[in-house]
């Protein structure tokens, strides 16, 4: 029993270790060449939010296996030896908000600031903002958690009279006669409505802010989330389709090479002429439009000259580098498959477990528990996968809208391009939505993950809570995340074989 305790908490430390390597080794290749040696407290928040990101996603399995630790205990007590799960979910999910509310939009602050300004003027800038975010924050959670920071339990009270005890158990006692002699109180079944009463009681304050921050993730979650869940194989699976199908000619590069010049010669006019507003200090709503425009017109730009490059690679290893082309869109459309099938089987888990009541079948949660019963930890692995698939989902979600809507600011990832604001959006989404996704697992595999402190957290408290418990008595959320995922199909089927062409939505104030 100790052992195993002991064993449980070895894994633990080198696991966080071995994310912080991991995340570490993300930024060095992720960033972009400008960020390169300098905005190291950025680089720090961006480590430090993924690390709390993924490591809140493993805290699930764990908290199973933390469960498991003493089940076959042979004295009372033994589950108060093993991991305090409770309190570390409180701790990192108070440590997630701080992140999410505070740091992140302060280092975003400070690294977005007049690099004309000295460093103390753009820490005091930040800080303002921040400060008056935190003030909101406060106000508004010590208002609700006064008003109505309780949690509303529906109990029934059940009796029934003594009698005498049998001498023979044969037919005394059956579905059709729950009670033994002439009562029937002891059956919830038979009981009067009059027996239910509601218990209420105050929740604690940090188990209110994990349930406010769930609740403001989970509108993310289900918006970004319900998107991405469609677009994140789909568009891999048409950018399969949509691949050069030969290397062009030298005259049709330099034709759409002079074309592709004529579009950036456009662009550099529009963003000098925004940046001449800016200095004037005309930043109004139509000035946020264009410059949100002006990033998406840049965006597909690069991604023409990137497929221009594609068709025809130059260099002495231009024949070496045309096959690393063809084997990459090998793998996007098998990536693409994959995650079709892990979409498809969540939309269908959805559905036949969470919205249809009563469920039609345990599913995925047959599937992990059959998983484990091969090898121990083979259904806490792809349980893990399930849960970090729906954050990947996410941030796919976040970019696609970015490209389809133009009040969307734009973040994507690039591999050695990824300016430190955009990391630390994402970073910031990913935080936000990572207590919904634990939310969403823990309610989504419930039967598997029973008997948790996550389940203690998620399942109880949040669903009790008097003000927000009908968004998931409900599946408010589920119903908007599977109708979200369906439209989103819809739109790849019906467009997504089509490539990306600018808007001509920039509109630059005479």
């Amino acid at each position: 029993m100790g052992d195993f305790n002991l064993a449980l908490l070895l894994v633990a430390i080198i696991v966080t270790v071995l994310v912080f390597v991991f995340n570490v080794y993300l930024l060095i290749n992720y960033q972009h060449p400008d960020d390169v040696n300098q905005a190291y407290f950025p680089k720090f928040v961006v480590v430090l939010g993924l690390s709390v990101a993924v490591i809140s996603i493993l805290m699930l399995p764990a908290d199973v296996a933390n469960r498991h630790a003493c089940r076959h205990a042979l004295y009372n007590g033994a589950c108060h030896l093993t991991l305090p799960m409770k309190q570390l979910w409180l701790a990192i999910y108070i440590i997630d908000a701080i992140l999410v509310f505070f740091v992140i939009p302060f280092a975003m602050f400070y690294y977005e600031g007049d690099q004309d300004k000295s460093i103390g003027k753009r820490v005091k800038s930040a800080a303002i903002w921040v400060g008056v975010t935190a003030v909101v924050c406060g106000l508004t959670l010590g208002i609700l958690y006064g008003v109505v920071g309780k949690v509303d339990f529906t109990v029934r009270h059940l009796s029934s009279s003594t009698t005498t005890f049998p001498g023979s158990w044969n037919g005394i006692v059956s579905s059709s006669s729950p009670c033994i002699g002439n009562s029937r109180q002891c059956s919830a079944y038979s009981a009067s409505p009059s027996s239910e009463t509601t218990w209420t009681m105050r929740t604690t304050f940090p188990e209110y802010v994990v349930a406010l921050a769930t609740v403001a993730g989970s509108v993310l979650f289900t918006i970004f989330g319900g998107a991405g869940i469609a677009c994140l194989p789909l568009g891999l699976i048409f950018a399969f389709f949509r691949r050069p199908k030969a290397v062009i000619t030298r005259s049709q590069y330099i034709k759409e090479a002079t074309e592709l010049g004529k579009k950036a010669r456009e662009l550099k006019k529009t963003a000098d002429a925004l940046h001449q507003e800016e200095r004037s200090g005309s930043k109004g709503r139509k000035w946020r439009k264009n410059v949100k425009a002006v990033e998406k017109e840049l965006l597909l730009l690069e991604e023409d000259m990137n497929a221009l490059e594609e068709m025809y690679p130059q260099g002495d290893k231009a024949e070496t580098a045309w096959a690393f082309t063809v084997l990459g869109y090998l793998a996007k459309l098998i990536l693409g498959i994959l995650g079709l099938i892990v979409s498809v089987a969540w939309i269908a888990h959805i559905l036949i477990y969470l919205i249809i009541r009563p469920p039609l079948s345990p599913f995925l949660n047959y599937i992990f528990i059959k998983l484990d019963d091969v090898w121990g930890l083979l259904g806490t692995v792809a349980f893990a996968f399930f849960c970090f698939y729906l954050l990947v989902a996410v941030v796919a979600g976040a970019t696609m809208l970015g490209l389809k809507l133009v009040f969307i600011t734009i973040h994507p990832m690039k591999w050695g391009a990824t300016l430190m604001n955009s990391f630390l959006f994402n970073v910031g989404l990913i935080l936000l939505c990572s207590i919904s996704v634990i939310q969403f697992c823990a309610t989504a595999f419930a039967y598997y993950a029973q008997a948790t402190a996550a389940g203690e957290i998620f399942g109880h408290t949040l669903q009790s809570l008097r003000g927000i418990k009908y968004l998931y008595k409900y599946n408010v959320f589920q119903i908007a995340f599977v109708a979200l995922a369906v439209l989103t199909f819809l739109y790849y089927a019906a467009f997504g074989w089509r490539r990306k062409k600018t808007s001509g939505r920039i509109q630059i104030s005479s």
